[in-house]
């Protein structure tokens, strides 16, 4: 393409979009156009037209722009058939930058859980288990999340003489009180950790399905309690979207959209 054929206006809206990093998760407008070398009013004007769009969107507290829901319909719109490393690595990275937290995936293995994929915080607080570490799966989000999804005959074999490890005092012992969040966690679509892992960390995770629908994954964001405490309602959205992206790209179609 031959530069007059170039639109100064898109190519500034995706030079706004690609100034979003994990390092660098949100911008108010006067620190965006000097990052970018616009004018405030320009700057303001491509801001306010990619949140009509929903690429971006505006902290009602701060007044402060972050990456919208629409970039996870973006990342999505790819063939199906990824293995779940291709699938989840593009909507992780998204959930990084938008919850400035921990982002993992695991899997079921027996009564643990196994982190197949990290993607550390931004501001690096080495609390949390690497790639490849095990988990007990009942004191975890994301092990909540994958023995809530298991059929029944499996889930009552798992907790058949289970002796819940006790990790912290907020973790549940008792198995029919399990049973009882696991039933939660399947309704809600999402299971918490409220430091029954580890003191002073929680975690949100939600289910990322195939394209039979079974649960093959969970995704997960940890991060310091009194953080995770502050912004809950806003990270388990992002988390829930997240992992319905990642089921997109492994070939999912849900019947409904997320709220």
């Amino acid at each position: 393409m031959s530069e007059p054929e170039v639109l100064s206006s898109v190519r500034n809206a995706a030079r706004v979009l690609k100034a979003f990093t994990s390092r660098q998760r949100s911008f108010g407008v006067s620190e965006l156009a000097r990052k970018l070398d616009l004018s405030k009013s320009t700057a303001h004007r491509l801001l306010m037209t990619l949140a009509a769009e929903h690429l971006v969107e505006q902290d009602a507290e701060t007044g402060r722009y972050r990456l919208g829901l629409a970039v996870y319909d973006l990342v999505a719109a790819t063939s199906a058939g990824f293995d779940l490393t291709e699938a989840v690595l593009p909507p992780m990275t998204l959930l990084r930058t938008r919850s400035g937290a921990t982002v993992h995936v695991a899997v079921l293995d027996g009564r643990e859980v196994v982190y197949v994929e990290r993607l550390d915080s931004p501001h690096s607080l080495r609390l949390f288990l690497d790639v490849g570490r095990r988990n007990w799966a009942h004191s975890t989000a994301t092990g909540k999340v994958l023995l809530a999804h298991l059929p029944e005959s499996d889930l009552a074999r798992v907790l058949r003489d289970w002796d819940l490890v006790e990790r912290t005092s907020q973790t549940i012992t008792d198995p029919d009180l399990l049973r009882k969040e696991l039933l939660a966690v399947r309704d809600q679509g999402y299971a918490q950790n409220l430091e029954e892992s580890e003191v002073g960390a929680i975690s949100v995770a939600a289910p990322v399905r195939d394209a039979s629908a079974t649960v093959v994954a969970a995704m997960s964001v940890v991060g310091p309690t009194a953080r995770m405490r502050l912004e809950m309602h806003r990270i388990t959205h992002a988390v829930m979207e997240a992992a319905a992206v990642a089921s997109r790209r492994l070939g999912h179609r849900s019947r409904g959209a997320i709220t």
